[in-house]
């Protein structure tokens, strides 16, 4: 008996400890993967729209720092056109890109300025040579990434925002950074943002936040160009469904009274 209940005691014990240990491990996990804050974005209402000048900035922050690593693959320079760009612009942008076409009357492929139907050119010329480039890691497509990782914008700011030194007890490989934004911690992009690395047409300050919110306004475009007009035609069915719901609910009454006010009566048979 006496046995019996020393195991038993043994064995809560030992459960506790367990448990202890789990809650302490997830305790220090916590603190080197952090969860992205909300952020009050002016997009993010639903009445509001993209900020379009902040758009066309993100473009420039693209093209002069991401780009040299990152694609997006699923952007052509028409799509600039009435968004950030005018025609005129955007056939200027693509015009400085030079594009592998043909083959000519000869076989032979060649180089020509870019089009507007031309998608925005490629930083490495297949996935051997990003991985080369990169230490192995391949640099992720940014067409789509605000919708492809959990937090979308508010965790693309603060891993653009979020490197430091690492804690006591993280050992980072050659090459790699701490991001307590990114999963595990140690993310293989160095920083790439810092204040005044470009200089904005606009006269708009080019903090490093600045930059951040920038680009991330833009990518959230790229990942979501119909935002602006899906929004409106949410406004449009809100306000048609309002009135049709008047006129239903009218209907409904007037054509409903009379059933509504019948009373019926039961005579038993005898």
């Amino acid at each position: 008996m006496a046995s019996s209940i020393f195991k038993v005691a043994a064995a809560v014990a030992g459960g506790s400890i367990l448990g202890v240990g789990y809650k302490l491990d997830q305790d220090v996990r916590a603190e080197l993967s952090l969860h992205a804050p909300k952020l009050p974005w002016n997009h993010s209402g639903h009445l509001e729209s993209l900020d379009h000048g902040s758009i066309r900035r993100g473009y420039m922050v693209y093209k002069q720092v991401c780009a040299a690593c990152h694609s997006m693959r699923f952007l052509a320079f028409r799509n600039l056109v009435g968004v950030t760009h005018t025609e005129e612009e955007a056939k200027a942008l693509a015009e400085e890109e030079q594009v592998q076409d043909g083959p000519d009357e000869s076989g032979e492929m060649f180089l020509r300025p870019g089009k507007l139907a031309d998608y925005f050119p490629m930083p490495f010329a297949n996935d051997a040579a990003a991985a080369y480039a990169n230490n192995g890691a391949i640099p992720p497509d940014l067409s789509f990434i605000a919708l492809a990782r959990h937090g979308g914008e508010d965790y693309i700011y603060h891993l653009l925002n979020g490197y430091c030194d690492a804690p006591a007890g993280v050992n980072l490989m050659e090459g790699q950074y701490f991001n307590p934004y990114f999963p595990g911690g140690a993310i293989g992009m160095a920083p790439p943002l810092y204040s005044e690395i470009i200089e904005y047409e606009d006269g708009t300050p080019a903090t490093q936040s600045q930059l951040a919110k920038d680009v991330c306004t833009f990518m959230v475009w790229a990942a979501s160009p119909e935002h602006d007009m899906r929004k409106k035609m949410g406004i449009k069915a809100m306000m048609i469904l309002s009135t049709l719901a008047v006129f239903s609910y009218y209907i409904k009454r007037h054509k409903w009274a009379l059933l509504k006010s019948r009373k019926l009566f039961y005579t038993p048979r005898a």
